[in-house]
């Protein structure tokens, strides 16, 4: 079970159900489906990362689902670390980076050529296959300095997110995962709209030794059908079945909300859930670190990295600038 953060917005009282709302990701099981997951809801934190950069609406919707994927499982982390989601491909959005890091940290930036992306526009042509393209996704988890990352690869190949996403965890982890992904615009009081994302990951984790053996699931044991042919578990296909209902509108409608979401889809079993993570908009940028990285610059590096007599480094994920005296390099 995942770590619970205390909601400071309301406190429930007893026998009162309190409401995760936007931007905790709220984790769950239905126990009789031996199944696990997590669902999000972000709205103020994903506007806030995506209004800062004034992106195109394509990228941002691209940009979005990264960030709902890297929430979703970035929150799983039981360790000091990171978990980092990116792209590179040879499509007009030829790179997303979205990284989590424990216990609530997401920051997130997409390259992009403008050009590429305003013909795709005018031509009707906004999928997010072709503004990906083909090329690759990677999905990193870094325990720190002191031990070897984690990293899966899975090809993007006109394919979506999500669907890149689903072949990772057939590949790379073998547990029977699905997940759903939603981006809207969403239009508030006075006109003024607001980007909303959300997004549902569910696992089918059996503890029972006769569920574990059911031939048709991947990362079986590879017994023969005539062995469990007297075991008839339906509950990954059920489970399948529940998702594909889910509408993209109640992924993100603040009036579903997760838990009511959850309700819907396994109230027939019963579904617990938890209490909800917090994720935050937050760059591990800092002056100290820019200034560590130019310290070990060569005197040319510095000079050429000089204009009008400063430095400037803007961070690509939070837009702040940093200004230095190359003087301060000098001696270094």
């Amino acid at each position: 079970m995942l770590e619970a953060i205390e909601l400071t917005e309301h406190e429930p009282k007893l026998g009162e159900f309190g409401h995760a709302g936007d931007d905790h990701v709220v984790p769950f099981e239905v126990g009789p489906l031996d199944v696990r997951g997590r669902a999000v809801q972000l709205g103020p934190m994903l506007d806030a990362i995506l209004s800062r950069h004034d992106y195109p609406e394509p990228v941002a919707r691209l940009l979005a689902e990264a960030c709902v994927l890297t929430v979703l499982l970035g929150t799983s982390l039981k360790f000091e670390g990171k978990f980092i989601l990116q792209t590179r491909t040879d499509g007009p959005v030829d790179m997303l980076v979205a990284d989590f890091t424990t216990p609530h940290a997401l920051r997130a930036y997409a390259r992009f050529d403008a050009e590429r992306v305003a013909a795709l526009v005018a031509g009707g042509e906004t999928r997010s296959e072709t503004l990906l393209g083909s090329g690759v996704l990677a999905l990193t988890i870094d325990q720190g300095s002191h031990t070897q990352r984690y990293q899966g690869i899975v090809e993007l190949d006109g394919t979506s997110l999500e669907e890149a996403a689903r072949t990772y965890f057939r590949q790379s982890e073998q547990i029977p995962t699905d997940l759903r992904l939603g981006v809207a615009k969403q239009v508030m009081p006075g006109g003024h709209e607001q980007w909303r994302a959300g997004g549902v990951l569910a696992q089918f984790l059996p503890e029972a030794p006769e569920r574990m053996r059911i031939p048709d699931l991947p990362g079986g044991d590879g017994d023969p059908v005539e062995a469990v042919s007297d075991l008839i578990d339906d509950s990954w296909q059920e489970l399948l079945a529940l998702l594909a209902t889910v509408e993209p509108i109640e992924l993100i409608d603040p009036s579903v909300g997760v838990e009511r979401l959850l309700f819907r889809l396994f109230h027939e079993h019963g579904v617990r859930v938890f209490g909800g993570v917090r994720v935050a908009d937050q760059c591990s940028c800092s002056r100290e670190k820019i200034r560590g990285i130019l310290a070990g610059f060569s005197a040319e590096e510095i000079a050429e990295s000089t204009q009008d007599g400063a430095i400037n480094v803007a961070c690509e994920f939070c837009s702040t600038s940093y200004e230095f005296d190359p003087a301060e390099f000098a001696a270094e």
